[in-house]
């Protein structure tokens, strides 16, 4: 039986799951014949999209000659994990369309490929690239069957081009995601395995960003670790220049961080040692991470997993950023806290989440470090949990609301910061100048 608290995970990810990734159709030149096509996904707040397609018209046109109306974009998409693998289909909505080159760059006067951008959000399932499983849990890719169909004419020098239609799936691009490698590790029995992501070669040492993943993310296909939220933009250009460049490792779990020796949360996890001896052999494979530099946070059941390794190993760590949490209060003991209060750490949750609710998880223990003496520990509790990128509304006009415990939505977009002596400072500002040289300094 599962206690309360993996019950409550288990109904919020069925509720407010992520979206899904998969692909798309193919290319057709001429009247009747057929083509291909090709998919981009890129990873939002929700999860991986399919934002674009890429059709092969297989001869130049002019740059004016495709619209949004110029095709109509159906997809169908399965998971085949299910007993009934047909998840649901439908029309998408082209936004933009423009005639462009093999890569998608749009074109200046001519081009052999159209790119139909469509519309996106966090209620619109027709995009998404990933489903989560009832009965594993588990999040997974899914295939999205695309066939796109000519409606109007398009003119060239040469003549109209017409009855074009692509359904045949060439391939596609998962942004972010496709910079990272993957790999594997075995530690007494148990195997892990990981997706990582290696900055530029710059002659320097380079700090390491460990992130370990939710509930819904566990598996063997550690592009989900990474790819089910956002986590992916820890190795985006506007995080990496905090750092100067980053080590990404983003670990992953056959099951759940939380699965303990004696139950569900109980304040252990059969995972610990492996991933500790995974991140020390990761480090000492990359020579030029920097050992004082090593940052650890993660989200759910992976701020669970922080909580317990920062408290096992508080000195192999410059800082860590447990985002809503779910180790609870009342299993970290007063020594604990006293070891953890030497520890730079950046809490983040919302008031509204009612999966980990922050009065029995977070905010307890960051009230206990305080007392303790905690020179830099930080919490940021959000009212809740919103849209921040002015693109998605509620139909009053307000920010689209998140479900409560998606307070990873503000670590991933670094929209969580606090005034520090006199100073407004991002968390991703702070975490890069933490180091174990410093850690006394409080800064």
């Amino acid at each position: 039986m599962l206690n309360s608290v993996k019950k409550a995970f288990l109904f919020t990810l069925a509720v407010c799951t992520i979206l899904t990734f998969s692909t798309g159709a193919i290319t057709v030149e001429a009247k009747t014949k057929t083509g291909s096509y090709r998919t981009v996904t890129e990873i939002e707040d929700w999860g991986p999209a399919i934002t674009k397609v890429i059709v092969d018209l297989g001869k130049p046109i002019p740059v004016e000659s495709v619209t949004t109306d110029t095709f109509k974009v159906h997809v169908v998409r399965s998971d085949s994990r299910l007993e009934k693998p047909f998840l649901e289909e439908g029309d998408r909505k082209v936004t933009k369309a423009y005639v462009a080159d093999k890569n998608g760059k749009q074109a200046v006067k001519m081009g052999n490929y159209a790119v139909l951008e469509m519309e996106i959000g966090p209620t619109i399932t027709l995009g998404s690239s990933m489903n989560f499983n009832l009965s594993t849990f588990l999040n997974d890719w899914i295939v999205s069957e695309y066939t796109i169909t000519q409606k109007k004419d398009i003119v060239t020098p040469a003549g109209k081009v017409s009855g074009l239609v692509f359904d045949t799936f060439k391939g596609g691009v998962r942004e972010l995601v496709d910079d990272f490698s993957t790999g594997k590790a075995s530690f007494d029995g148990v195997t892990l395995t990981y997706a990582d992501y290696t900055p530029a070669k710059d002659k320097k040492k380079n700090p390491l960003i460990i992130w370990l993943h939710g509930m819904g993310e566990g598996g063997t296909d550690p592009t989900i670790a990474i790819a089910g939220n956002k986590a992916v933009n820890f190795a985006s250009p506007s995080i990496q220049s905090y750092f100067g460049g980053a080590y990404v490792l983003a670990p992953q779990t056959p099951t759940f961080w939380m699965d303990g020796y004696t139950g569900f949360g109980d304040g252990t996890s059969k995972y610990e040692k492996a991933l500790m001896n995974l991140i020390q052999a990761y480090v000492q494979k990359n020579k030029d991470i920097d050992p004082t530099r090593i940052y650890i946070g993660g989200d759910s059941n992976g701020g669970y997993m922080t909580m317990l390794m920062i408290r096992d190993y508080p000195k192999y760590f410059a800082a860590a950023f447990p985002t809503c949490e779910a180790l609870k209060d009342t299993l970290i003991s007063d020594e604990e806290i006293r070891s953890l209060s030497n520890l730079p750490i950046w809490f983040i949750a919302a008031k509204t989440d009612k999966t980990v609710p922050p009065t029995e998880y977070v905010v307890p223990t960051y009230d206990r470090l305080v007392k303790a003496g905690a020179k830099n520990v930080h919490l940021s509790l959000f009212d809740n949990v919103i849209d921040t990128s002015g693109l998605y509304k509620k139909a009053d006009g307000t920010p689209f609301e998140y479900d409560g415990h998606w307070s990873w939505v503000y670590v991933y977009n670094n929209d969580v910061s606090e005034k520090i002596n006199g100073k407004t400072t991002t968390l991703m500002e702070w975490l890069a100048n933490q180091s174990l040289n410093n850690r006394s300094f409080g800064i």
